[in-house]
């Protein structure tokens, strides 16, 4: 009699699953030149190492003024100003804006010295007086109007993708405006295809159907399948059903891929061998399953030359039962190996998690992004995602990677109204939510802790801000630094504490020892913007600086040269300081040491991660307070940081 393997008992479809998982097919991590790095994953957190944009630009073409010559400006009385100049995009300026003075800008310019706004053209007038030309001005501009400050778009230092990020044509293009020519991706996992049976012809060949031969569907079939999943298809010659060129066959596949996928030979017949050679040369994990179609299923390992493993399948050998068990047990193995999610529909229904007032009278295509948390009732409003907006204007990249899709909004529609049901157009089938959606302020610590949770999105806005949004019921958690001038309800997950204060150059040139001396000498300094906990704990120690001496906040403040210079993230002013464009900076002890500048310590600012109430009972909440249980580990590797 012949030896036969029956299958007298099926795995159930779990078990299969949990076969697979316990496959080792991830790759090593490589790194790739941007322009082949389209569709692979990010392997670890790219940083931004430069300010976007670099410069102070204008955002509109028109003229760059001071300000305040433009205060009392309107349609019945305009102010009219000297033209200096022009400044183009692309050309360093050669103008100085003074008082009484302007000079044409186009959008993407630097901003000439002097200036600190800019007025639109529409709003302007030419006057010819005595063969000089003047600009005469119908509005008036406060600081900062039209002008997209340095690291507005994205600040040095500042988390702009995270581990696990699929790169697609955004990600690209942020990585592109960062400068960064190479990329660190996790690896495409190689899977050898081996089509068996003594029945198979590859396409092309010659047929012999007298001899009930076919064409071997199999091979191109997986292999298609295989890189539509992430991984990287390598073609085996086609094997018959002898067990030594199927066992050298199946070995050479070994020793150079990941996975081995065969399609045939998993029955019962007597001239289906492969489960022996399984057995014989590695380790047969599991012999058939309970499902149809695809019951013929064998899952194991097969030994490397080098004394390691590789993971096997074997698939049947009925194209329409080898790719039902392909996509069912396999793909999703292939994808989590080169970090790829499940792919998505294109559309997606939900429901807008806050007001959003639009009133412009036409068709708006309004970046969103998706957060799903769960459902209380199946079907229900709660079954779909929030949507919340996410536009940082037209020119700054990170809008499209903080967006998952965009909102058609009708020019008829002037308001959309908190839990509207909205239809969001993704930007790609394989845009999935964020597991956690998270605001406030930006840290160096934060960043590292957002690197242990899973596809989590978090919106550099400030302390001040994300309490705002955090009130408004749109993220789950919000970081807050420093003091605050709101409550706002929610649970206190824990935190850390940071040292911050005044960073200076190397070696301290000035001999600056405290607050003190930016009012009493003549330094330039930046300042972080009003939204920043590390400008909250600033502004505190002014007004005990003032009650000090006994007079207002707004007397020392008129006195720091620089004080309404801001600049966003926590390494933007050490950088401004490390270009000798300020000799002091407000910032971290951390990033003060990492980037070799002398600090003036001003004392110990509390990092608090609160979580909305309704929100706390969610997995990737949970997530979050599990890995704060063990900050200590991060903060014990930053300069000024404890617990």
């Amino acid at each position: 009699m012949s030896d036969r393997k029956e299958f007298r008992d099926l795995a159930e479809p779990a078990a299969a699953r949990d076969a697979i998982a316990s496959l080792d097919l991830t790759p090593d991590p490589e790194s790739v030149p941007l322009d082949e790095a389209r569709g692979r994953v990010l392997a670890e957190r790219v940083d931004a190492g430069t300010d976007v944009p670099g410069f102070d630009r204008a955002s509109m073409d028109g003229y760059a003024v001071r300000a305040r010559d433009t205060f009392g400006a309107d349609e019945a009385d305009p102010v009219t100003l000297d033209l200096v100049g022009a400044v183009h995009a692309g050309v360093e300026p050669d103008v100085t804006v003074e008082p009484g003075t302007c000079a044409e800008v186009s959008t993407g310019a630097v901003m000439p010295d002097g200036a600190d706004a800019v007025v639109m053209v529409e709003r302007t007038d030419t006057v010819e007086d005595a063969g000089a030309t003047r600009i005469a001005f119908r509005t008036a501009v406060a600081p900062g109007d039209h002008v997209m400050v340095a690291g507005a778009d994205i600040a040095a230092g500042a988390r702009a993708l995270g581990p696990g990020t699929r790169l697609t044509p955004r990600e690209i293009g942020l990585l592109s405006a960062l400068g960064r020519d190479e990329v660190p991706v996790r690896g495409r996992p190689t899977v050898g295809i081996v089509s068996t049976g003594d029945e198979l012809v590859r396409p092309g060949e010659e047929l012999n159907p007298d001899r009930g031969e076919i064409y071997d569907v199999n091979s191109t079939t997986i292999a298609a399948g295989v890189a539509e999943a992430g991984g990287e298809p390598v073609l085996y010659p086609h094997a018959g059903d002898d067990y030594a060129e199927m066992e050298r066959i199946l070995r050479e596949a070994a020793d150079e891929c990941d996975l081995v996928l065969s399609s045939g030979s998993t029955s019962a017949s007597a001239v289906d061998v492969i489960y022996r050679v399984i057995e014989e040369r590695g380790e047969l994990l599991l012999h058939g399953v309970a499902v149809k179609p695809g019951k013929p299923m064998l899952i194991g390992r097969l030994d490397r030359g080098d004394g390691g493993e590789s993971a096997y399948v074997g698939l049947p050998g009925y194209p329409v039962s080898a790719l039902t068990i392909f996509r069912t047990f396999v793909t999703p193995a292939i994808r989590e190996a080169a970090g790829l999610p499940e792919p998505r529909t294109a559309t997606v229904e939900g429901r807008m998690a806050a007001g959003e007032r639009y009133a412009e009278g036409r068709l708006r295509y309004m970046p969103v992004g998706l957060l799903d948390i769960g459902t209380e009732a199946e079907g229900s409003d709660s079954d779909r995602p929030l949507v919340y907006p996410v536009d940082k204007g037209s020119g700054a990249t990170t809008s499209l990677v903080e967006a998952d899709g965009v909102v058609a909004v009708d020019p008829d529609t002037e308001y959309l109204n908190a839990g509207e049901s909205v239809s969001v157009q993704l930007f790609s089938p394989d845009v999935r939510p964020p597991t956690l959606l998270g605001v406030g302020e930006d840290d160096p610590a934060l960043n590292r802790l957002l690197d242990r949770l899973e596809r989590p999105r978090y919106l550099p806005v400030g302390s001040r801000e994300g309490l705002r949004r955090l009130r408004d019921g749109v993220p789950d958690v919000a970081v807050v630094a420093g003091p605050t001038d709101r409550e706002v309800d929610s649970v206190d997950l824990g935190g850390w504490s940071r040292g911050w204060g005044l960073v200076v150059p190397d070696g301290n040139p000035e001999g600056v020892d405290g607050l003190a001396e930016l009012v009493d000498r003549d330094l330039r300094f930046v300042n972080r913007s009003s939204d920043s906990g590390l400008r909250r704990s600033l502004d505190a120690a002014v007004d005990e600086l003032a009650a000090e001496r006994d007079v207002s906040r707004r007397a020392l403040t008129d006195g720091i040269d620089g004080y309404d210079r801001t600049v966003r993230a926590f390494e933007s002013p050490v950088r401004t300081v490390v270009r000798g464009d300020a000799d002091v900076g407000l910032g971290l002890r951390e990033t003060a040491e990492r980037l070799g500048c002398g600090f003036v310590p001003l004392g110990d600012q509390t990092v608090t991660v609160r979580a909305a109430p309704d929100r706390a009972d969610r997995d990737a909440v949970a997530a979050l307070d599990a890995a704060l249980d063990g900050i200590d580990a991060i903060t014990s590797g930053l300069a000024g940081y404890s617990v």
